[in-house]
């Protein structure tokens, strides 16, 4: 339930997005406010300041000997001497993304096109990349999960690694890892690139959950996916470099048992002498940062952090990435995230674990956008006085007072991309009724270089969500939208959907152009004539401080589902809310507050769509649950009391269960422990499975205007719309 590739919903409210140049590939070059694009013509250097394209590498250059057809860019990198061009096509899903593929290079210089690694099978290669001296690339073959180095200058190919197997995983990552860490490429060349650092896990121990295929042979058959449930031990993690003069593997040695462990981040210190890495306890409240010398093998502890319920990774303020290390002061001390006095601040910490705090206002930062070492800048979002927005500001290196950028005259969602340099940057923005983007600033004055290139207005005919505060008489005060019917008329009762998600994963009630969209129905909710809602209960990660996010620690399926019940009850006191029309969906963690919502508040909420739910907390992985619930050793009425398998017998209303049979994540086995309850208490029900589609529910021809169809016919059907 990873919160960016996995919360279904915010995926669905952002499909207006899709297909606008917000989302292609935008490589910065290294000290420089240009970039690399790639396009029709090849890959393109352009200048933001003033629009000019220039071919670094043409379309026809791309076409392999013996072929007419030029290799499909999905991903490209650039050699720092800009002479090697490293190509990614051809690719394929591992988990949940293409990390695997083809690589090629261009040599510049002698007008070469050659594919590496050509001895392995088609599509299996992983993270390549340049060494620092440019004679060298790297990569992980997913076929053996062996980690290898290929040299540019004679092709010769050496392993790194030998002991690769299904189970024993170098240089990249388990399920889980993916999932729930975003951790997904996994080693590392030393800055002098004599030396790879990489990860190993172990996964022989973790059992493979079987889904089952039924329509695509004679005989149906079983895909295993290597799984960790909760309560069960996760892969265990270790740590290794190796030398490439000496061909040398050395095992880093970490305190720890390696089993109980996590080692979400891994990076190496500037002087190629030292690693440094993260690594959490089981219960991921407590962190500790290492470094490890690469000439003793031996790794120290230099900063501790606890907590009282969990600490989040990188990753969480990261766009789900959490690679790379925020190294200032060449390299001497590092910058560094926590909430540990309330808020997400910003600190340095040094080699030896001093540590200084940056930030000292009390408001969270968002994003963690730039830093600027040689301008001693830290570039990152906030929105200190609306949970919905996201905002530019500044603070030296050396700390203190920020200072937003962003213009007070964009009122919304502010994205940034900034280049090498830190002097320009692509802006885009987007609230609830408008969205732009493409502009170019500069930083940090903010000043508008180019206008933004393309605006788009939503219509009042689109119906415009609008914000608001309600609070429950628990004095809790939930961030709320409401799109009303267009033909609006207070005299009248109208139905109420609420659209719910309601974990830590992520928010719903965001100032965006997706506010108040349903991509699920069929037509307009607004020309229909219904009231759509979406509220943040407690524990979404909300920028309100630490209080806010970590009150749902071991009461997911509680205390989330009480303040959204809460909520909706001051809601139907509203005189133009019709009590016996209320609907409530969601997907995922939003499937199981749907279930939840039902099962606990059935007096309120009269028609459900729950797709792709955890009915039942001991069935989902072990990251996640054990994260945000402890570990069920320990508090195992936690997990059944937050359960939607618990409740479903008090189920009264109009119930859709909606899952993929081939889904990974949340696995189907949820909808026949939910299903057997229902059947055992008489609870009446309709069911859709889509066979051997995943969490998304996306793959086969037509699924898509399927789910559709179905969601909003039987809204319709149980929940109908218009005024009375």
């Amino acid at each position: 339930m990873n919160r960016i590739r996995h919360f279904i919903i915010i995926n669905l409210l952002l499909v207006l997005y899709v297909s606008n140049p917000l989302f292609a590939q935008r490589l910065w070059m290294e000290n420089n406010d240009q970039y690399y694009e790639f396009s029709d013509r090849g890959i393109e250097t352009v200048n933001p300041k003033n629009g000019a394209r220039t071919i670094f590498l043409s379309h026809e250059l791309l076409i392999p000997q013996g072929t007419k057809t030029a290799l499909k860019v999905e991903n490209f990198s650039i050699s720092k001497n800009k002479e090697l061009i490293l190509i990614y096509t051809n690719s394929a899903k591992v988990w949940r993304e293409n990390t695997r593929g083809d690589y090629w290079v261009y040599n510049k210089q002698s007008n070469q096109l050659k594919q590496l690694g050509k001895q392995f099978p088609s599509a299996q290669l992983m993270f390549a990349k340049f060494s620092p001296q440019n004679d060298k690339v790297a990569y992980v073959n997913k076929a053996d999960h062996n980690i290898y180095v290929e040299d540019l200058t004679n092709g010769a190919i050496s392993a790194v690694t030998t002991d690769g197997t299904d189970r024993m995983i170098n240089g990249t990552f388990d399920w889980v890892y993916e999932e729930e860490f975003g951790c997904k490429d996994g080693f590392r060349w030393s800055p002098d690139g004599q030396s790879i650092a990489y990860w190993k896990l172990d996964a022989r121990s973790i059992r493979n959950f079987l889904m089952i295929n039924n329509t695509d042979s004679l005989y149906s058959f079983t895909i295993p996916v290597e799984y960790p449930k909760v309560g069960q031990s996760p892969s265990a993690c270790s740590i290794w470099t190796y030398e490439l003069a000496s061909k040398n593997s050395h095992h880093i040695n970490i305190p720890g048992d390696p089993a109980q462990h996590y080692i979400p981040r891994m990076e190496w210190c500037l002087d190629s002498k030292q690693l440094i890495f993260q690594q959490l306890n089981r219960k991921q409240n407590e962190s500790k940062i290492y470094t490890a010398s690469i000439a003793t093998h031996k790794a120290q502890a230099i900063h501790r952090e606890t907590s009282d319920s969990w600490i989040d990774i990188k990753a969480r303020w990261n766009n789900n990435d959490p690679s790379g290390w925020d190294w200032i002061q060449d390299g001497k001390a590092f910058i560094w995230v926590s909430e540990k006095d309330g808020w997400r601040k910003i600190y340095q910490i040094d080699l030896k674990g001093n540590e200084k705090l940056i930030t000292k206002a009390d408001y969270d930062i968002i994003t963690l956008d730039f830093l600027d070492p040689k301008g001693e800048t830290i570039y990152f979002t906030a929105s200190p006085t609306n949970a919905t927005q996201k905002y530019l500001y500044s603070i030296s290196t050396k700390g203190g007072s920020p200072k937003r950028l962003t213009p007070a005259s964009f009122e919304g969602t502010c994205d940034y991309d900034i280049s090498k340099d830190g002097k320009t940057a692509v802006f885009n923005f987007s609230n609830r009724a408008e969205l732009k983007y493409d502009a170019v600033v500069s930083l940090p004055s903010h000043q508008t270089l180019v206008d933004f290139e393309t605006t788009r207005q939503k219509k009042a005919s689109d119906g415009i969500a609008e914000f608001f505060k309600i609070k429950t008489v628990e004095g809790i005060e939930l961030d709320g939208w409401m799109v009303k019917p267009l033909d609006f008329d207070p005299s009248k009762k109208y139905p109420v959907v609420f659209m719910v998600y309601g974990e830590p994963a992520s928010q719903t009630v965001l100032d965006n152009f997706g506010a108040g969209y349903n991509s699920l129905y069929k037509g307009n909710m607004a020309h229909d004539g219904y009231i759509y809602i979406s509220l943040d209960n407690r524990g979404t990660p909300a920028p309100k401080g630490n209080l806010w996010r970590k009150s749902i620690y071991r009461k997911i399926g509680q205390l989330n589902i009480r303040d959204q019940a809460l909520a909706a009850q001051e809601i139907l006191k509203w005189s133009f809310v019709d009590s016996s029309r209320i609907a409530v969906w969601g997907w995922s963690g939003g499937g199981s507050s749907t279930l939840n919502l039902l099962g606990q508040y059935p007096q309120i909420y009269k028609t459900g769509i729950a797709i792709a739910a955890v009915a039942n907390q001991l069935l989902y992985d072990n990251v996640y649950q054990e994260r945000y619930m402890g570990l069920p050793q320990e508090n195992l009425t936690d997990f059944e009391n937050g359960s939607p398998l618990k409740y479903a017998k008090n189920i009264k209303g109009n119930l859709l269960y909606i899952h993929g049979t081939g889904d990974d994540n949340v696995h189907y086995q949820n909808a026949e422990v939910l299903i057997d309850e229902l059947i055992k208490n008489n609870v009446q029900f309709q069911l859709m499975s889509y066979p051997n589609r995943s969490h998304a529910i996306s793959e086969g021809q037509g699924t898509n205007e399927h789910l559709k169809t179905l969601f909003t016919n039987y809204l319709k059907l149980h929940c109908p719309p218009g005024g009375r």
